[in-house]
């Protein structure tokens, strides 16, 4: 082991979002961040502040979160991650954790953010997915799917995908991948960008839905792209279906069988 010694860390945190009140500490609520930062606090001995790469909203999921903190400690960054999880519940664990430079920052230091979308476009529903994905009944056309997440590539404004009471004063975000994927019924919506509106993913969804489902037109999504009111976008989908899977950086590697 290291001698005592003020370090950096950095976190691979999974959670099952259904049971916390989102990532943010709030008074009397059930939150992974508060839940997270006891369960260090506990391990480590000592009061631990938390920097996330993402604020992820009630009932979202994530495999892949990061976090950051510092901590005055002997113990060995696979240690932490091992006795976190030892009292951590059963929906919320650190996966890995491993030492970092002094001036890594979980959030400033992230290049892009990764979330994963699933719908089950059945007539039955899936009792195995219901806990991570939304059931969609009505037909869905894949071809405008995919259309649809075309025009969600590059750089846009989307003020009609976010809240139109926001704290947001920049609405041009810049969306490297963004595809729907199809196994049997299980349709799974990809995308990545630099940074995202608050619900921005889920108010996508739920618009693209209504062009896969004809009740909506492709040229009338591509309009909402160029900055919309949120009156004119679709509904917000469930929670529920939406995971943050990856958060990427230039350096910065958990090693091993990384989920």
């Amino acid at each position: 082991m290291k001698g005592v010694g003020l370090g950096k860390f950095a976190g691979l945190v999974e959670y099952d979002g259904r049971d916390f009140a989102g990532w943010a500490a709030q008074p009397g609520l059930r939150t992974v961040e508060e839940t997270l930062t006891g369960a260090l606090g506990t391990v480590l001995r000592q009061p631990i502040k938390l920097t996330v790469a993402g604020r992820t909203d009630a009932g979202v999921h994530a495999s892949g979160q990061t976090v950051s903190f510092g901590a005055e400690t002997e113990v060995d960054p696979s240690s932490i991650s091992y006795k976190a999880t030892a009292v951590l519940p059963e929906d919320l664990a650190l996966r890995r954790c491993v030492a970092v430079e002094e001036d890594f920052d979980a959030r400033r230091d992230a290049k892009s953010r990764s979330y994963e979308y699933r719908v089950v476009n059945d007539p039955i529903r899936s009792p195995l997915e219901r806990l991570r994905a939304v059931h969609v009944t009505r037909h869905l056309d894949l071809g405008l799917l995919y259309e649809a997440a075309q025009l969600v590539l590059g750089k846009h404004d989307f003020r009609a995908f976010t809240p139109a009471k926001s704290h947001h004063v920049r609405f041009v975000r810049a969306v490297e991948e963004s595809s729907w994927e199809a196994s049997e019924d299980l349709l799974v919506y990809g995308i990545t960008a630099n940074s995202f509106l608050y619900g921005m993913i889920r108010a996508l969804v739920g618009t693209m839905l209504e062009v896969g489902s004809g009740s909506r037109g492709l040229s009338n999504f591509a309009r909402l792209l160029d900055g919309a009111e949120r009156s004119e976008a679709g509904p917000a989908a469930p929670a529920r279906g939406l995971t943050l899977v990856a958060v990427n950086y230039d350096n910065l590697d958990f090693g091993g069988n990384v989920p």
